[in-house]
This record gives C-alpha cells, sequence and structure tokens, in this order.
C-alpha cells in the first residue's frame, strides 16, 4: 500500500470576479493552524506507543459510493500522517473510524448496526476513540440517533469536513486531558464547504485509484439528500486536478476513475463556461502513460454532445491513455411524468437522443444506469414505459433500486405505493435486465478482450478476475499471477453478470 501526498452558488456577471470569489474557497491542508493539530496528534500516538510497544491502530471503515471510498483514502493518509499504523480490525485500533453514507436507507441502517457492534469494543478498551463521519452525521435526525443511542461514539462530523479531521481529533484528545472533560463526547456541526488541497492519501489499490474532480450538487432531485449533506457544486482547479493525474501516470496506475456527483457540470462554478468538463477530460488524455480513464457520475441534463465527442475522439485501440468505452447516464425512470416528479430537469425524448448519438460515434459503447422503482406516484403506465425504454436502450446493466424515502426531502411527504406494489415491479424489472445482461454478455463470445486484472477470484482462487473496458467482469483460468497488468482473454462463455475465458497472447 503506497503513500501518496497531494498537495454555494453566486451570482457572478464578470468571469474575472467570479473565479476571484470561487478560488477564496480553496484552502491548502498544509497550514499553521493543521500543523499545530497533527504535531499534538503525533505526540498523543507516541506516548500510546510507549505505553502499548507500538503505533496506535487506526480502523477505518468504508460505506457507501466511490466518493466515500475516496474520503477513506483521505483518512487514512492524515491517520498515518499523525502517527497511526492501519490495520484491518476493530479490535486492533487505538482509533476507529467509520465513514458513512445516507443515500439509501438500507446503508444507513448497515452503518448503525455495524456500530452497534463497537459497544463491546469501548468497555474493554476504553481508551479507543470512535468516530463516525461521512453523510449520515449532516442529517439532524441521524445526528440526534448518534447522541442518544450510542453513547460510546466520541467524535461526529459530516462528510464536508474532512479536511477537518486532525483538528477535531486534536481537539478530543485535549479534552481528555481535562479530568472534568475527560469523557465529554464531540459533535461537530457541518460548516465547512470548502475545496481543501494537499490532503495526503493511502491509497487502497497501486493500480487503480479515485481522483475528486468537484463536490456537492446543485441538482435537488425530490428523492436525493446529496445536496443537504454534501454541500453545493465546488470544482477543483483543473491544475490540481492534472497534477494529480500526473503522479499517477508516472507511478503506473492503469485505471484513474473521476468522481463528482456531477462530473458533467464541473467548472460552472469556477471558469463560468470558458472549461467544462470536456476540455478536463481532453488535457487528461494528454498525460503520457498506459491507462483507461473513466468517471462517475453523469447528470443527463448535463451530457452534451462535446463530451461525446471527445470520448469518441480519445477511444480508439491505437491510442494511450484513452477513455473506457463505458458510460454510466442514470435514467431513474423512463416516464416524463415520473422525471418531472423526481426534478431530473430533462425528458426521455431528450436522454434518447444523448444515447442515439453516443451510439452513433462509439458503436460499441457499452451504457449502464440507474433505475428507481415505486418512486411515489408511479402508475403501471409509468413502469411499463421504464420496461419499455429499457428493452429499446438495452443497457448492459442497471443498478436498480426500490424507492427508498429521505427524510427531509420532498419524495418523502409525497403519498408512498405500498410495498408490495413496489417489490412486484422491482423483480419484473430485474427479470428483463437479466435477460437483457445475458444476452449482451453472450456477444463476447468467441471474441478477445482486454482486461485489468484485480487478482484471485473470491469464489475460485484458480481464477484470475478482472474488467475491461466496457467495465464487464471477466474471470479466466491462470497460474500466473498478473495483478495489476492489463491481459488478452478470449470470452469462451457468459452468465447474466460475467464473463470467462482463457488468457491468450493475441
Amino acid at each position: 500500500m503506497g503513500l501518496f501526498c497531494y498537495k454555494t452558488t453566486f451570482m457572478i456577471f464578470d468571469l474575472i470576479d467570479f473565479t476571484e470569489r470561487n478560488l477564496r474557497f480553496m484552502e491548502q491542508y498544509r497550514n499553521s493552524q493543521n500543523e499545530k493539530y497533527i504535531e499534538n496528534i503525533r505526540k498523543y500516538t507516541e506516548e500510546r506507543k510507549a505505553a502499548i510497544g507500538d503505533l496506535p491502530g487506526a480502523y477505518i471503515r468504508t460505506f457507501g459510493c466511490q466518493q466515500n471510498e475516496a474520503d477513506s483514502e483521505n483518512y487514512s493518509g492524515m491517520a498515518c500522517e499523525m502517527g497511526y499504523r492501519l490495520v484491518d480490525a476493530p479490535e486492533e485500533a487505538d482509533l476507529i473510524l467509520f465513514n458513512t453514507c445516507a443515500v439509501r436507507e438500507h446503508a444507513e441502517l448497515k452503518a448503525l448496526s455495524i456500530t452497534g457492534q463497537l459497544k463491546h469494543i469501548k468497555t474493554a478498551n476504553p481508551e479507543v476513540i470512535i468516530c463516525v463521519c461521512g453523510c449520515m452525521p449532516a442529517q439532524e435526525h441521524r445526528l440526534g440517533d448518534l447522541k442518544n443511542k450510542y453513547p460510546y461514539i466520541d467524535i461526529t462530523f459530516g462528510a464536508t469536513s474532512l479536511a477537518r479531521f486532525p483538528e477535531y481529533l486534536s481537539r478530543y484528545i485535549d479534552r481528555r486531558k481535562n479530568e472534568r472533560e475527560a469523557r465529554k463526547r464531540m459533535f461537530f456541526p457541518d460548516t465547512t464547504a470548502n475545496i481543501v488541497e494537499g490532503i495526503p492519501v493511502v491509497r487502497k489499490s497501486s493500480y487503480k485509484a479515485f481522483v475528486s474532480i468537484m463536490y456537492g450538487c446543485n441538482n435537488f432531485c425530490t428523492y436525493c439528500v446529496v445536496p443537504y449533506v454534501r454541500g453545493r457544486e465546488r470544482s477543483r482547479r483543473k491544475e490540481d486536478i492534472l497534477a494529480d493525474i500526473r503522479v499517477l501516470a508516472e507511478a503506473g496506475y492503469k485505471e484513474i476513475t473521476l468522481l463528482g456527483q456531477n462530473v458533467n457540470s464541473y467548472g460552472k462554478d469556477l471558469y463560468n463556461g470558458s472549461y467544462d468538463f470536456a476540455d478536463l477530460l481532453t488535457e487528461i488524455c494528454e498525460i503520457k502513460g498506459d491507462f483507461w480513464v473513466r468517471f462517475m457520475t453523469s447528470h443527463p441534463k448535463d451530457a452534451s454532445h462535446k463530451l461525446i465527442d471527445v470520448i469518441a475522439d480519445h477511444s480508439s485501440d491505437k491510442m494511450t491513455p484513452r477513455m473506457a468505452r463505458h458510460f454510466h447516464l442514470p435514467l431513474q425512470s423512463g416516464s416524463d411524468r415520473i422525471l418531472a416528479k423526481m426534478n431530473r430537469k430533462y425528458t426521455v425524448d431528450y436522454y434518447l437522443e444523448h444515447v442515439e448519438y453516443m451510439k452513433s460515434r462509439i458503436p460499441d459503447i457499452t451504457l449502464t444506469s440507474d433505475i428507481i422503482v415505486g418512486f411515489p406516484g408511479e402508475t403501471d403506465e409509468d413502469f411499463a414505459d421504464t420496461l419499455a425504454l429499457l428493452e429499446k436502450i438495452k443497457f448492459v446493466n442497471t443498478f436498480s433500486f426500490i424507492y427508498s424515502p429521505r427524510k427531509g426531502t420532498p419524495a418523502a411527504e409525497m403519498v408512498q405505493l405500498p410495498e408490495k406494489i413496489k417489490s412486484e415491479r422491482f423483480s419484473k424489472l430485474l427479470e428483463l435486465q437479466n435477460r437483457i445482461s445475458l444476452e449482451s454478455n453472450s456477444a463476447y463470445i468467441g471474441n478477445t478482450t482486454k482486461v485489468l486484472v484485480e487478482g484471485r477470484s473470491k469464489t475460485n482462487p484458480e481464477f484470475l478476475t478482472g474488467r475491461n473496458e466496457h467495465n464487464r467482469l471477466v474471470h479466466f483460468a491462470s497460474d500466473i499471477d498478473c495483478e495489476g497488468t492489463f491481459a488478452m482473454v478470449k470470452v469462451t462463455d457468459a452468465d447474466v453478470y460475467t464473463l470467462r475465458g482463457t488468457l491468450t497472447d493475441k
């Protein structure tokens, strides 16, 4: 595991003023105040090392999306910088940090359930510091749960306060030194919404990397909590993003995924239309190196022909680096009526026009999507429209979910559908998607595909597993360990979820 350290919307009418005002919301992690916090924690970890005979352990667990995964790599980097060593089990830790998700209730309940299991660890080791951060505690009702039902949690803070982790931990450690304050817990308001550069990072992989290009969301879909827990859109400067990617390319990374709640709107808050996501991709593709570029997630209303053209122009087999020929474009519903209730700001015809343009420019591109089943007010006709659109577009895969009310969002106040209806519709959609996926995967049989090898299969160690540029999961037999490299695989069989094949040199 390698350590790589990296350095609200305004109505502005002047481009220069626009840029200057947004740059005020950009900070450097390395500053005199932060250095004091880090040094304070280092003294504490040295004391712990003297007491226990080793560096104190930090256990970091992630719930939710790729952005949370990327955030956790920053938490890992900060923990190592402050004198902790990363451990694989909470029982081995002096510091436990749960980075939580709030997009769906299931993710929240899972995080709360596992958090409940930490009680026995706190009982056995009162010195352990337990932090719960991320999107979940940014919601008032969940913060109340953490305060009232989990008295062994020491520190909570939200996703936008990631860079203040050393400050919060340092303040808590100082509180412990005061006998009267020693066991008081600390709940920090989620008030920071700045871009902070230079946060250290410990990447989980030596060949696949996430690079955040922006944070937050301005769309306010009626079912979604993201704008409430991650704030408004904030773009990183292109210079900082490109610098990160050059470091990764020079280190030999094979796949770089650009992250943002809506990557298609990159730069609107910073460059006022003079530089956008397509421009950023063009510059990334000019960086030397042998790697694929992916991105997620996209909002259809901001997916431009210009963006599609850039992907087409940089996805040739002869070009390195190149854009992976895969586009994840969340649809959510095939009904214009439901899309309007969701506040998605596009129509089915608009979506189809972009899909058709994509397929005309990149004939072998694979499309995946998100679908919400059972949104409030969805009729049988609305659901039938969704099924018909899946049949027409033929996504190779959809990430489908039964609608989950999120407290504080407009959709949660709408009249909800019975669970039985939602479950029945979900089963029908899954059945259709499985058939489409099997047909799509079966078309690969007999062809050779380039795969980024990710290691041994968890279910059968005789097989290696990886993904091709179309994001298809590929298993193949091999006694050669080639994790982190590209391999050519001839596909011999397929099922709904995977391709299977044999290693070839062609």
